[in-house]
């Protein structure tokens, strides 16, 4: 990390918040109908109301000082350290979009297809939930309701890069709106090691700037190490700050939560009062 940034980050600071938060995370699965409370885990409050969603990601949450400007709203990927999902293990819930247009509208000398793809990442020892077509996902999910359905039936999903510009308009607000499924962009063409393709887009993270000044972006799971957790905070910070207009100096918050958490402070640069 820059040195100009680890001067302001204040790790030990990161390190509570991913003790408290992952320990929280266990009290609640022992609890599933008690209210929440970090109050015994840290003395932070909550910063931020968001909508909840059930699911097992860790956020980090971004809050810029200005609202960024329209070309930077192009989703950026963040290589982590630790993975949050294992493309080579079963239980990951994964949907992979493939690009089946006609090769003239892709550029492509081959057409990618169900079979062939599953064929592939088999013989690779990849494993993929579901190989979804481009044309079927135009073509049969079209209601708000076949959306949610898609929505939340996998943790994270992944799309050939060719149809990514395609995309927004066909899975609908749910999936952008709070950019926790954005799909992350993979590049399938060729003889290239889908394997490799495909871990590095499961290390990767997605920074996407909105309309407004806030963010979030997925950097963990329940249960990883405290250890794995705070590497990959740092590093997605990293990235960011490579990426957001005046770098950190441009930052407002960073902070740590589940969908279903409080959110706790990582980094804040707060307004100098004395100066009022």
């Amino acid at each position: 990390m820059a040195s100009t940034t680890m001067a302001k980050i204040n790790e030990d600071q990161v390190r509570k918040a991913v003790k408290a938060l992952l320990k929280w995370k266990k009290l609640q699965s022992k609890k599933t109908h008690e209210p929440q409370n970090l109050n015994s885990l840290s003395d932070e409050e909550e910063n931020e109301e968001d909508e909840v969603v059930d699911d097992n990601f860790i956020y980090l949450q971004l809050t810029l000082k200005k609202i960024p400007p329209k070309e930077l709203t192009t989703p950026h990927k963040i290589t982590l350290p630790n993975p949050f999902l294992h493309p080579l293990e079963s239980f990951a819930n994964i949907c992979l979009i493939i690009d089946d247009r006609p090769r003239k509208l892709h550029n492509s000398k081959t057409k990618l297809d169900v079979e062939t793809v599953q064929k592939k990442l088999n013989s690779e020892g990849v494993s993929i939930t579901k190989v979804l077509k481009f044309t079927k996902l135009k073509s049969e999910y079209k209601s708000f309701d076949s959306k949610l359905d898609l929505y939340s039936s996998y943790e994270l999903f992944l799309a050939d890069k060719r149809v990514m510009n395609l995309l927004p308009g066909l899975l609908g607000k749910q999936f952008y709106k709070k950019k926790r499924k954005v799909p992350v962009p993979v590049d399938l063409r060729g003889n290239s090691s889908w394997k490799e393709e495909i871990e590095r887009a499961c290390s990767s993270t997605l920074l996407c700037l909105g309309s407004g000044t806030c963010s979030v972006l997925k950097i963990g799971r329940g249960g990883m190490e405290n250890g794995e957790v705070m590497e990959n905070v740092l590093a997605a910070i990293d990235g960011i700050i490579e990426f957001v207009p005046k770098k950190l100096n441009g930052v407002r918050a960073f902070h740590l939560k589940f969908s279903d958490s409080l959110a706790l402070p990582v980094y804040e640069d707060l307004p100098d009062q004395s100066a009022k």
